[in-house]
């Protein structure tokens, strides 16, 4: 088991940001690694009623039916929903639900519903990314005030979490391999579900997971990001650059945006924490991109413990090629007969605002899978303590490198009646893994010469 007091339910609470907080773990302790926890942290074993099965090994190689450059194919084709739960019959299930989930049923039933699978623990990563794991456990340190991590590399650097920050630092670090490549649309539906998608191509280049990297080599970065709009013609030719910090307070995150119609390269000093999510129509912060990114020091974080609940994992069908956009997108909420929900058990986080600090949210509580370090479902509070939004992750296993990581996105604003959607990856080429990206290909000349072409 999990230390025990973590599991009983007991919070552990990093109070207000003060002070060194030591994180590593004792060497006897993180020999549980590969033993009774699997590498990541989680528990190895299922549960008592065995609806949760033991982990063993997820989806380290792809199915037989798949083959390198295509996009993924659904690995359980074979299983059907075991049941369907519906607003008329959460009360059956109110214990394993979400206080997000149970207020989509409530107020979206019953075209929105959840069907529930076979549990299936598929989330794998490469040998050496377990060794980092291992080598994390043993040596990673919160810095001071909690806003950054220290002698770590790789992946989440704290794979036996003892408080709130520990438990979101690695869903912040976790390993999404060493770069990619794809191409996906997001989109705002109106209340009638008509859309408009914007569609992006996006360039990764994760400096913290490259194989021989050392933190004090990487200049305080997680990865690069460069994105270019494809689609719609007014947006088109449209270029963001990101590069991610690992201590945002030190070093602020930088970001720059080329505009087609002015024709210029510039700074945008305001794209972190509540700032609206470009092309989201204000239903969506930036720091709710990846379901939280950025710097922690807004909020006091809590790990209130786990929770087994039914969350979206394995969602094959989301990512096939047989369906469209229009397939996906409904008014009100996203095509739910194309949805997978599991029951897996996830680390339940807490956030709530920092007195003086400003940011739309109060309060946040975040349920992060314990197989992968992924947030797969969140709940946002307004000021008077309403729930405001909620915010689902619809992940696979990938093929190409062993990644467990998201192809689709949407938070639901419950005041508007409306939905913010990313990930729309349907009918685009499959993700590439291997680009062959350097570091230096995500400087602001190389954007600006990318733009001029």
């Amino acid at each position: 088991m999990v230390r025990s007091h973590v599991l009983a339910g007991v919070a552990v609470f990093c109070m207000g940001f003060s002070g060194q907080v030591l994180s590593k773990v004792a060497a006897a302790e993180a020999e549980r690694l590969g033993g009774d926890l699997t590498p990541v942290g989680a528990e190895r074993a299922g549960n008592d009623a065995g609806t949760i099965p033991d982990w063993t090994g997820g989806l380290a190689k792809p199915p037989k039916a798949w083959r390198p450059g295509q996009v993924e194919v659904d690995p359980y084709p074979e299983d059907d929903a075991l049941f369907v739960i519906t607003a008329g019959n959460l009360d059956l299930y109110r214990n394993k639900l979400t206080d997000g989930h149970i207020a989509m049923l409530e107020n979206y039933g019953p075209e929105f519903f959840m069907p529930v699978y076979q549990t299936r623990r598929s989330a794998a990563f490469p040998e050496h990314v377990y060794d980092k794991f291992r080598e994390n456990a043993v040596t990673a340190e919160l810095l001071d005030n909690g806003n950054g991590v220290r002698d770590t590399i790789m992946t989440s650097p704290f794979p036996i979490p003892s408080n709130g920050l520990e438990a979101i630092w690695n869903h912040i670090l976790r390993y999404r391999g060493e770069a990619i490549s794809l191409r996906s649309a997001s989109a705002t539906p109106q209340r009638d579900g008509s859309f408009n998608p914007v569609v992006n191509d996006y360039d990764y280049f994760f400096a913290y997971s490259q194989k021989g990297a050392e933190l004090a080599e990487i200049d305080n970065k997680i990865f690069y990001l460069k994105t270019d709009t494809v689609s719609p013609s007014a947006l088109a030719g449209t270029i963001t650059l990101v590069h991610e910090t690992l201590d945002q307070v030190r070093s602020p995150r930088l970001a720059w945006r080329y505009d087609s119609g002015s024709r210029r390269l510039r700074r945008s000093p305001n794209l972190a924490y509540e700032t609206d999510l470009p092309n989201s129509s204000s239903l969506r912060s930036v720091d709710q991109k990846d379901m939280y990114n950025g710097a922690p020091n807004q909020y006091d974080w809590e790990l209130k413990g786990k929770r087994e609940i039914y969350v979206p994992y394995n969602a094959y069908r989301l990512h096939s090629p047989e369906f469209r956009a229009e397939d996906v997108i409904r008014a009100g909420h996203i095509n739910q007969e194309l949805t997978r929900y599991e029951l897996h058990r996830v680390w339940v986080v807490e956030a709530k605002r920092r007195t003086g600090i400003s940011h739309i949210y109060d309060r946040r509580v975040f349920y992060i899978d314990e197989d992968s370090w992924q947030i797969l479902a969140s709940e946002e509070y307004d000021d008077q303590g309403n729930l405001w939004r909620v915010s689902e992750a619809h992940n696979i296993s990938y093929y190409s490198e062993p990644v467990f990581w998201t192809t689709m996105e949407m938070t639901y604003d419950l005041k508007a009646g409306r939905y913010y959607i990313d990930g729309l990856d349907n009918g685009f080429p499959a993700y590439n893994f291997q680009p062959g990206f350097r570091g230096n290909e995500f400087t602001a000349s190389a954007a600006r010469r990318a733009a001029r072409r």
